[in-house]
């Protein structure tokens, strides 16, 4: 993927063949009580099953939210609705709780146990489902798991990739086809994954209580917080959402069968460290799926995934492998604090021209070499990300961050408006021109302002306070249509009798299902 040349999009590609794009979200967040503690009530039961509903769950803690917009074909609406499950959620929390702004936790107490896992209910899925969090806890610790992010899932229309393989005169399926041009994108993006970190990072600190027990290198603002003056991203590096365990798993993103093949032997190897846990506690009762590499293939933590829509009882790669890959799922995001859902318009513009660029761009197949090396690039702007002479290696050798990345965003203009052309107005250029001014400078980024802020305020707690506070009070001032509301209810109200007609099924112990299911 040089950077050097400048870059034109193919002759074929129209702004028509974008109207297919669809986009949605999965959007994490803490409840948090008023004293800064993670919040230990159950989550809201207006809200509905954890288990069945489409938009509302939770994902490792009873207290992190995990909200999920359908997919829509343009961002505007998709952001308009990720701001009415934000009402949704204020509407039913209790009065004085709090969604906490920040990707890094809010006050954690220094037992693990005050963590609680998520309860999905009485049903041997559901049951599974906390089993998988409890395998998380003993093997990690549940402090890592409170780490919130935001991820963006996107796809390109049938259309789009017809035009493009009929311009190559390619023979192949049109779904083999498609693998292959999403995991082109996917190299691509890990490529670039150090201008995203950059760009959308805004973890550069913590409060000490998330790393207690725990060797880092971090400095002391004071007693309240700990940061790396020049991070980025705490939370994408070694001491956020990674596990060295998995810093030598050969997953590879050169073709599907390979990187299905990796992903289960993965599943498959039986890990020296988590054998010795074991998988059941001295009575005999379940804490880990298995004691394998991964327990479950959603363990493997990368930047991007490849996704297809799984069928009930069907495994990921299962139908990544029978039906090909449906959409792309961008992980690399932290939430925005400044935004009260979390994500501007403009960051989600960029991601979708980003997107493009990565598709369109060569993308030759990425070995362990460069995978080691583009881990190291990502270590270096994790920590020093916002440092002026930061360099960066290339596959054309090292050079400067800076102007990696504004080689880079200049070449994305042209599909900016592409993009712009085809939605209306000139919010993709805008983005993109928003992106280029943070690249020359290092003070503009979200980190930068969050470090400031968390100065300013004393400590990163009354930072993530603050816009907690001003966010409940922005979003309690919105109020959804008397339709949109009675949908949701309806949403609700069925989710539970979904879970219910799941418990009434089950028709084995939970102990027979989880050895059958080992």
């Amino acid at each position: 993927m040089p950077d050097t040349a400048p870059f034109s999009p193919p002759a074929w590609l129209k702004p028509n063949h974008l109207a297919g794009m669809l986009r949605g979200i999965e959007k994490e967040g803490l409840r948090m009580q008023p004293d800064g503690f993670l919040a230990q009530t159950p989550h809201p039961h207006l809200l509905g099953s954890k288990l069945t509903h489409p938009n509302i769950t939770t994902d490792y803690s009873e207290s992190l939210l995990e909200l999920i917009t359908d997919p829509k074909d343009t961002v505007t609406a998709m952001l308009a609705m990720l701001r009415e499950l934000h009402v949704l959620v204020y509407q039913a929390m209790g009065a004085d709780e709090l969604m906490w702004s920040l990707s890094m936790p809010c006050m954690l107490s220094s037992d693990d146990a005050d963590i609680p896992l998520a309860d999905y209910g009485s049903s041997n899925i559901g049951k599974l489902k906390t089993l998988y969090r409890s395998g998380l806890g003993v093997r990690y610790g549940r402090r890592m798991q409170t780490i919130a992010g935001l991820h963006y899932n996107l796809s390109f229309s049938d259309d789009f990739f017809v035009a493009w393989q009929k311009e190559l005169g390619n023979q192949d399926d049109l779904a083999t086809f498609k693998n292959d041009k999403y995991l082109g994108l996917i190299r691509n993006f890990k490529r670039l994954t150090p201008l995203v970190l950059y760009l959308t990072g805004a973890s550069p600190s913590v409060c000490p209580c998330f790393l207690t027990g725990r060797e880092h290198t971090l400095k002391s603002m004071n007693d309240t917080t700990l940061y790396e003056p020049l991070a980025t991203s705490l939370r994408m590096g070694k001491l956020g959402y990674t596990n060295s365990v998995q810093d030598h798993l050969d997953i590879r993103y050169n073709n599907l069968p390979e990187y299905v093949t990796g992903l289960r032997a993965a599943i498959g190897t039986p890990f020296e460290d988590f054998m010795a846990i074991g998988v059941d506690d001295k009575d005999g009762n379940p804490i880990q799926i298995n004691d394998h590499i991964l327990q479950i293939e959603n363990e493997y933590y990368s930047p991007i995934r490849p996704k297809q829509i799984t069928k009930s009882g069907e495994t990921p790669s299962r139908a990544l492998e029978d039906r090909g890959i449906a959409y792309v799922e961008f992980r690399a995001i932290d939430l925005d604090p400044y935004s009260d859902i979390g994500i501007r318009l403009s960051t989600a513009c960029f991601l979708e021209v980003l997107a493009l660029y990565c598709l369109l761009t060569d993308s030759p197949e990425l070995m362990p070499d460069e995978d080691a090396l583009l881990a190291d690039n990502l270590e270096r702007v994790v920590n020093r990300g916002r440092q002026p002479d930061l360099r960066v290696m290339t596959a054309e050798g090292e050079t400067s961050f800076a102007g990696w990345m504004q080689r880079h965003l200049h070449r994305m203009f042209p599909l900016a408006d592409l993009l712009d052309a085809q939605n209306g107005g000139n919010h993709y250029r805008l983005a993109v021109t928003l992106m280029l001014g943070k690249a020359a400078n290092p003070q503009t980024t979200l980190s930068a302002q969050v470090l400031a802020d968390t100065e300013r305020l004393g400590s990163t707690w009354q930072l993530g306070y603050e816009l907690a506070k001003q966010h409940r009070q922005a979003i309690m001032t919105q109020t959804l249509s008397p339709n949109t509301q009675a949908r949701y209810e309806v949403l609700a109200e069925k989710s539970w009798l979904q879970q219910q007609d799941i418990e009434a099924s089950d028709t084995q112990s939970f102990y027979d299902y989880i050895q059958q299911y080992r």
